[in-house]
């Protein structure tokens, strides 16, 4: 896995830290929100996370930890998602699950070709 630089990571972090504070200070203005949205978005692209306050937090990890470290935690924490993940009831199924609902098109028959084959006996 490919990491960012450590001074990058700390700028976006930064970068989002500020706009945060400024968003929370005037929620309402859609520019500032906008901003700090983009710079949420740029911290998650960095950090391979999906939502922002888990990309600021594997930033802060990242900045305080070596890579190495960082990695196997991450690791680690990968491991314990997919165990602990509760299984969503609209899920679709993983690729290597597929379940094979028609029979081979060999073995297939038409309505037609069956009423044929019945109809001389």
């Amino acid at each position: 896995m490919l990491l960012p630089a450590k001074a990058e990571v700390a700028r976006q972090l930064r970068r989002y830290r500020a706009w945060e504070r400024v968003m929370l200070a005037a929620p309402n203005d859609r520019t500032v929100r906008t901003t700090f949205e983009d710079s949420g978005y740029t911290l998650c692209v960095l950090m391979g996370k999906r939502c922002a306050r888990e990309a600021a937090d594997a930033a802060e990890r990242y900045l305080r930890t070596n890579q190495v470290t960082y990695l196997q935690e991450q690791q680690i924490t990968c491991l314990q998602d997919q165990v602990t993940r509760p299984t969503e009831p609209n899920e679709r199924p993983r690729p290597g699950a597929a379940v094979r609902r028609r029979a081979p098109a060999a073995e297939r028959r038409s309505p037609a070709a069956e009423r044929r084959s019945t109809a001389g006996r």
